[in-house]
């Protein structure tokens, strides 16, 4: 077992169970629990938290079970959502119970079905007059008019989402400061044994009240939604995120999935969206500086097929606190995080750190905020009531994973549903804390809309954002004095942030009111009354001006919303006020690509300045602007300026006085060439002088530079003009004291420019003895100029290839259908044996387009039956595998597309990391099929570009304007959205079958010491 708490004072946890806390669950005697499940009063005995934090329990069964979300209303009422049908039932067994206290007490002794017969309700949030909850495929508004908690009617607010796995379903909704209600969900991770059932992946999302309304593709996008349900406006965010968001106290977006358990969206999609030509992979920073490990106390571990241990992998229901009544360091930019696996919740301080966040643990490096001995413990989501404590609510489940990743004796043992009759919601309070009767308060549903106004100011956010909800669903104008005299007077800057935000959803807000926004003493005041001013831009251009003066703002989150607004506008002042924040805050990459997505960005515009101060500040920042710049040069075509950046990097070559700008500048170049895909006139009148610095120049990224842009340009034409070229080459291609990589690019080099050269030249450089570089390059030149000619080639003399040249044959061969056939032809006949052929390309084989070549490569590398192999390998289980050995194994076998704590192979599939908590039939189970289920974020996609080009691999980021693809032996590759002419998930993992053809019964039981016994 990990062990926990590892030289750490003991902690101390308050149990408080009263009698009237026992009344809410008095009457679950006929519920059984059963394998190790506990009575409510008996669970919270196993929970732990930091000294002086209080627990109590608020409710179980059987008032409540299976609780996913909860919201608390205005007038105290309590909703909360049950999803019974998880993991497998789609008949509409969810509901939504509305918890009462009758006797006034302040505990809950009595629920009633506000609504039933939905499939997987996912989220709840209080509107109107009911609540609008996500069910996948919709997103429902249960009304309960006559207000006697049940609801009468439900009207689809949205429709067209993905109904698939489990977390990725669309969830939320969650109410924010900008007055719009944001979802949650992801994309990918359909199911594939459970495909039928749950493989919808959604249409157009639509208003189905609204004819004419918006729609939004729901697949390809993996984003999430943000809509208004009043005026049937619609938007994608740029990120996306499972099964909960937060927003800190400033409106800024903090999002979660499975194994990344906090990150921020930076970026706004609109700003991402605005300059086509610029390509931003990624639109959301991880926070974690403590990466993702955690620290279970649970005494009996219940560990499924592919669950893993020590990490997060199910994170979920990030909340951000903002209750007012924690202690220091509680108090302010927290995130809680759940993680049901392991029965913990995660705390995480954020610290400022330039335009985003660092997230940081409190307390003992091993300890967790709460954690239970109880592995029935499955807490899945929070919630910050109006007294300030954070609720928790447990699924209290046997197993909480879904059957895609569990063993089939797990899935036929009739544990799947053992606790779906239990579930807990607890309530937290901090150290010193007094029970609130909030209720003196309440309902805030029958105040006047005057009197909702002191509580924009409240400490505790549920009073700020319900009363701004319900100003704002009032639409009473009549207010804006009032709203106006709480931003000029109060001494609090949430209640000022909250007046704007209020009079902005009212239509009030004028630029007087803007201007004062701007010159609160707050930053987070200022950041966002900037916000504002751009959605006013064109109503008050004085704004811009007045944005420009701010751009010596002390705050680096307000200047970073200064020149995200500023790039609508054209003006002088504005570009001038972004390129001193640009300067100022270039350390900051997110600052550079929020500089470059300006509407009417031109790199001329910095690009000479930036060459001309380099070198008084850090060059590797001034590296990344450069190279950026310089490939919009191309993509924006600003082709007199691609002449004359180009004409002086290559004279500061020439002369001698080269610095690394240099090869900054011509990659740039070349890359935006490769995306342009079109002659640029001026880079071609250089391609002589590239040359001679290709040949010449001593330092190697020079050098890679220049032929990496006359390569984009095209260099065929090159021997008419040097007739002496051809030799030059071939003596520096022989010449052994030349390092092997100068020779690898000439290699490559002569194949490009002399593509009739003797293919024998080319073949007699593949050989044991040469460079390992150089052979990889013949046998690319030789693939290139005649694709076949290399198959006979390398099936002829595949016994003398080395490892690293077969692998590169391998991949060759699929270059072209007729070479996958020679190959083939190859293994059928015994030249080839099966095990040359790694894993990853084994699916290449499989899944080729030609279905023909598909049929065949899959009855050639298709594993056994899975009795059959089992019976092989049970003998595995029962031998002392050696760990030594066993890491020989991996090294063999699996590190081509994992890693080990980061450590010993390539970051292509997960790490592996935490399989030393898996069974080993567990671990060997996942060898043998790994196409059995794939891990979320590890789909192998095939993405068909508009040339007729084919990209395999994960999606290892995307944003509104790119895709970024990862594969085993290529770089990623950065995929504009505009030249994709299909996306396709396969039904393949990266990780295909046939490892009992390559790694015997002994080496098995090696490897799985090898993981397990780290």
């Amino acid at each position: 077992m990990f062990p926990t708490f590892i030289n750490s004072i003991p902690r101390f946890f308050l149990v408080l169970l009263t009698g009237m806390f026992l009344s809410c669950s008095q009457n679950n005697s006929n519920i059984e629990y059963i394998k190790g499940a506990l009575p409510p009063a008996e669970a919270i005995s196993t929970l732990e938290l930091p000294p002086g934090f209080q627990i109590e329990l608020l409710a179980s069964e059987p008032l409540i079970s299976d609780p996913v979300d909860m919201t608390i209303d205005e007038n105290g009422n309590i909703y909360v959502v049950e999803m019974h049908g998880y993991p497998l039932d789609k008949s509409g067994q969810g509901r939504v119970k509305l918890l009462r206290d009758t006797n006034g007490d302040g505990m809950m002794d009595e629920s009633v079905v506000f609504a039933d017969g939905l499939i997987w309700p996912f989220g709840i949030m209080r509107w109107k007059q009911g609540v609008i909850v996500a069910d996948a495929p919709y997103i429902l508004y249960l009304k309960d008019e006559d207000r006697d908690g049940v609801s009468e009617s439900r009207d689809t607010l949205l429709s067209g989402f993905a109904f698939s796995n489990a977390q990725m379903n669309v969830g939320g909704p969650i109410f924010g400061l900008d007055n719009w209600i944001y979802l949650t969900s992801e994309a990918g991770g359909t199911y594939q044994m459970y495909k039928e059932l749950f493989g919808k992946l959604g249409t157009e999302i639509i208003f189905p009240d609204a004819l004419e309304g918006q729609t939004i593709s729901a697949q390809g996008s993996g984003r999430t939604v943000r809509f208004k349900p009043d005026t049937h406006e619609m938007e994608l965010t740029s990120g996306s995120t499972q099964f909960s968001r937060a927003f800190d106290q400033w409106g800024r977006h903090l999002l979660s999935n499975n194994s990344n358990h906090v990150y921020h969206e930076v970026l706004a999609a609109p700003y991402l969206n605005r300059n086509e030509n610029l390509l931003v992979p990624y639109s959301t920073k991880t926070l974690s500086d403590h990466g993702s490990q955690v620290y279970s106390i649970t005494s009996r571990p219940q560990k499924q097929l592919l669950t893993n241990e020590g990490v997060f992998t199910s994170a979920c229901g990030i909340t951000a606190y903002k209750g007012g009544a924690f202690p220091a360091p509680y108090d302010q930019s927290i995130t809680f995080v759940a993680e049901p696996v392991s029965n913990i919740v995660h705390v995480d301080l954020l610290k400022n750190d330039q335009s985003s966040f660092t997230a940081k643990r409190i307390g003992t490096p091993t300890e967790e905020f709460l954690a239970s001995t109880d592995y029935w413990f499955r807490p899945v989501n929070m919630y910050v009531g109006p007294d300030g404590a954070l609720y928790v609510l447990d699924y209290y489940r046997q197993i909480i994973e879904h059957p895609e990743w569990m063993s089939e004796e797990a899935i036929e043992s009739g544990d799947l549903l053992n606790g779906n009759d239990m579930g807990r919601i607890y309530r937290i309070t901090g150290p010193g804390s007094e029970k609130t009767d909030w209720n003196a308060e309440l309902p805030l549903g029958d105040k006047t809309t005057a009197d909702l106004i002191p509580f924009l100011a409240h400490s505790n956010s549920w009073w700020r954002l319900n009363a701004q909800r319900l100003i704002i669903d009032r639409d009473d104008a009549s207010v804006g004095p009032e709203l106006i005299k709480l931003l000029d007077e109060s001494t609090d800057s949430l209640g000022r942030l909250h007046a704007l935000w209020t009079l902005e959803g009212l239509g009030l807000i004028d630029q007087d009111i803007i201007i004062q926004g701007l010159n609160d003493p707050t930053p987070g005041v200022r950041e966002n009354a900037v916000l504002i001013a751009e959605r006013h831009l064109q109503e008050y251009p004085e704004l811009t001006s007045i944005l420009a003066k701010m751009e010596a703002d002390p705050d680096p989150r307000v200047r970073f919303q200064l020149l995200c607004t500023l790039g609508y506008d054209d003006s002088d002042a504005s570009k001038q006020a972004r390129y001193n924040i640009l300067l100022k805050d270039l350390a900051d990459p997110w600052v550079q690509i929020a500089a470059l997505s300006a509407d009417s960005f031109k790199s001329t515009d910095i690009l000479e300045e930036m060459i001309s101060n380099y070198g008084s500040g850090n060059n590797s920042q001034y590296n990344a602007l450069i190279y950026r710049l310089s490939e919009l040069l191309v993509t924006g075509g600003e082709t007199k300026a691609i002449g004359s950046v180009l004409s002086t990097a290559v004279r500061h070559i020439q002369t001698g006085r080269q610095q690394s700008w240099e090869s900054a500048t011509l990659n740039g170049l070349s890359k935006g060439l490769n995306a342009k895909k079109k002659p640029i006139r001026e880079i071609d009148a250089k391609k002589p002088e590239l040359l001679a610095i290709f040949l010449n120049n001593e330092n190697a990224s020079i050098r890679k530079s220049a032929f990496n842009l006359m390569r984009s340009a095209g260099i065929s034409d090159l021997p008419k003009n040097n007739p002496e070229l051809e030799s030059k080459l071939l003596t520096r291609i022989h010449d052994k004291e030349l390092p092997g990589d100068r020779r690898a690019d000439i290699v490559e080099f002569l194949s490009l420019t002399y593509p009739h050269k003797n293919l024998d030249f080319f073949e007699a450089l593949i050989h044991p003895e040469e460079d390992v570089a150089v052979q990889l390059a013949a046998l690319t030149a030789l693939n290139t100029l005649d694709g076949i000619e290399m198959s006979h080639f390398a099936i002829t003399n595949w016994e003398k290839l080395s490892p690293q040249i077969r692998s590169a044959a391998v991949q060759a061969h699929l270059s072209s259908a007729e070479q996958v056939k020679l190959f083939l032809d190859a293994i059928e006949k015994g030249d080839i044996q099966k095990s040359s052929v790694d894993f990853y390309r084994r699916v290449r084989f499989m899944t080729y387009a030609d279905d023909a070549i598909k049929r065949r490569a899959r009855a050639i590398f298709s594993q056994k039956e899975e009795g059959e192999i089992n019976a092989a390998y049970k003998g595995a289980l029962d031998l002392k595998g050696d760990r030594e050995k066993g890491k020989k194994v991996f090294e063999k076998s699996c590190a081509i597309c994992h890693q080990v704590d980061g450590e010993l192979g390539t970051a292509i599939g997960p790490d592996l990391n935490t399989v030393y908590s898996w069974s080993p039939e567990g671990i060997m189970s996942q060898v043998l099929f790994p196409n059995s289920s794939v891990t979320v974020g590890y789909e192998l996609w095939e993405i068909e570009l508009n040339d007729g080009d084919r990209i395999q691999g994960v999606i290892a980021n995307e944003s509104p304007t790119a895709i970024t693809v990862r594969n085993v032996g290529m770089d990623d590759r950065v995929v504009s959205r505009t030249s994709i002419k299909s996306l396709k998930s396969m039904d393949y993992s990266m990780m295909p079958g046939g490892f009992d053809e390559i790694i015997g019964v002994e080496e098995m039981a090696d490897l799985i010491a090898f993981l397990k016994g780290r």
